[in-house]
């Protein structure tokens, strides 16, 4: 992004991309370039960027753009349900339900995965800039968190400790878990925020080493919630 900023268009490039922005487009590819310039526009400059400057850089007018997203607030409700409700995969919660796979292996591939989907410069840094914003976008989203993911984590993580208890989980246990999904999404502000390579990998694919770093961190969870986890829930059953 920084190269970006310091690597600005040639008049004859910029003069072809500002004819081609203005060609004439049906209205769902219209919708659809405002969409993915909000997103980029959104991670560079924060939620509270202005409109009219995404407008600007679209190279379309600002009744243009209100003509599609009538407020702000509906673009950004947009790019929450395509950038984060959206890329939510039902295939998670099947992984995580399946009974056939022991616990070690269903969290690290999971997290394996969901790195993939979280671990963009776009996704991180609009995640943040909402928390340091309004909170529309990561209220949201640990919504949708708590419906989906935590309580199958909670679960999972009491089957490896042999607890078979439905009881609510204790603020040890939360702590300890969202210390572990944090930890996953550190990998991604290190790199797309503070501008950092994790370890000896330049960017946040996920090649080996990074699947080794994951399956680090869920095997160190696991064997840290023997000290969380009360004994007296292990033969409880509810």
């Amino acid at each position: 992004m920084s190269s970006i900023r310091k690597n600005p268009k040639t008049p004859a490039v910029a003069k072809t991309a500002a004819s081609s922005t203005r060609r004439r487009l049906t209205p769902a590819d219209r919708e659809r370039q405002i969409v993915e310039g909000a997103v980029t526009f959104f991670s560079e400059h924060g939620l509270d960027g202005q409109l009219r400057d995404l407008a600007r850089q679209l190279g379309i007018t600002h009744t243009l753009l209100y003509h599609y997203f009538p407020t702000k607030q509906a673009l950004i409700e947009r790019v929450y349900t395509e950038m984060f409700e959206g890329r939510w995969k039902p295939e998670w919660e099947a992984l995580l339900d399946d009974k056939k796979l022991d616990v070690e292996t269903k969290l690290t591939q999971f997290y394996c995965d969901y790195a993939k989907v979280i671990l963009q410069p776009d996704w991180v840094r609009i995640f943040l800039f909402s928390g340091l914003s309004d909170r529309y976008i990561t209220d949201r989203y640990f919504a949708l968190l708590r419906e989906k993911l935590f309580p199958r984590l909670v679960r999972e993580t009491r089957k490896f400790r042999g607890v078979i208890s439905r009881s609510k989980p204790t603020g040890r246990e939360l702590e300890l878990l969202l210390g572990l999904h944090g930890n996953i999404f550190y990998m991604g502000i290190r790199r797309w925020v503070y501008g950092q390579a994790v370890h000896d990998v330049q960017s946040v694919v996920i090649s080996d080493d990074v699947e080794h770093y994951i399956h680090d961190k869920v095997l160190a969870y696991l064997l840290s919630v023997s000290a969380v986890i009360d004994r007296k829930l292990i033969t409880k059953k509810v």
